[in-house]
């Protein structure tokens, strides 16, 4: 796999666009090397801090084949940057993908923690009301990524996945975690599977809040 395209954003007004109507997803190719630090590529806006960046969401990558699958439903090409993705990688295909996974960039070295969920502003950069609903039933999310190692990446960069490695067998997949978020089962079992994995922080924090509802109540 190949690193396509590096992008940036800058904040932007949007109707649409949360609370502050104000937006970083438009995002548009960086030449040269770029630094990519715990939180997340240098330079990049993120306006939505309740709901994204941090340290488990600190890249957002998104994948060629997802992209052109999105091109034939559209009927229209699709630029790198599009979906608001830092990161624009050839052959790589989200829904592939498992929770834990690795993909080593040029010095950097990202580690997958969940899918994309779509939301409003999505829609408004797509110029959809019901980009939502078609972004779901799609299940090309993208992944969000944490930074185990920073360092430098830049366009045509080889990228190579290393499979997650850890306790969970099977691995906990990123259209499970995707599709658990809108049909949630929120029983023990089921739980516990989700946070055995590398899973974000603000997904962690929610399903333990759930299983100590469920452990109380016994």
């Amino acid at each position: 796999m190949e690193l396509v395209s590096v992008n940036v954003g800058s904040p932007r007004s949007i109707a649409g666009a949360g609370k502050s109507g104000v937006t970083g997803i438009f995002k548009e190719p960086r030449k040269g090397a770029v630094f990519v630090g715990r939180f997340g590529i240098e330079g990049d806006a993120v306006c939505d801090v309740e709901n994204h960046g941090g340290p488990d969401q600190a890249v957002y990558v998104y994948g060629t084949p997802d992209y052109e699958w999105w091109a034939c439903e559209l009927g229209r090409e699709l630029s790198p940057g599009t979906f608001g993705e830092n990161l624009t990688v050839s052959g790589l295909e989200s829904a592939a993908l498992d929770i834990g996974d690795r993909l080593c960039v040029g010095s950097a070295t990202l580690e997958v923690t969940g899918p994309r969920i779509p939301c409003g502003t999505i829609s408004a950069r797509m110029g959809d009301r019901l980009f939502v609903k078609k972004f779901r039933a799609a299940e090309r999310p993208g992944v969000y990524c944490r930074v185990i190692r920073e360092g430098e990446v830049r366009a045509g960069d080889e990228v190579v996945l290393e499979p997650y490695s850890g306790e969970v067998s099977p691995p906990l997949g990123v259209v499970e975690n995707f599709r658990e978020f809108f049909e949630p089962e929120n029983d023990e079992e089921t739980l516990r599977r989700h946070l055995a994995a590398p899973i974000a922080i603000r997904d962690q924090a929610h399903k333990e809040r759930l299983l100590s509802r469920i452990l109380s109540s016994k």
